[in-house]
């Protein structure tokens, strides 16, 4: 009995530790995308706010 407890919680700390790398991916994932949005927008973007301070 004691070796299943030693084992599940082993288990547990490592599903903890994925959780932390899942959230670490999913970020850098969310900064990709951003990024690229901004990157192919980005001259848009820069025309539009210098037709709003030429006005």
């Amino acid at each position: 009995m004691k070796y299943f407890l030693n084992q599940s919680c082993g288990f547990w700390r490592d599903q903890e530790g994925l959780t932390v790398v899942e959230y670490v991916v999913g970020a850098g994932f969310l900064v990709i995308v951003v990024s690229a949005v901004f990157s192919t927008s980005a001259s848009t973007l820069i025309a539009e706010i210098g037709t709003f301070f030429s006005s």
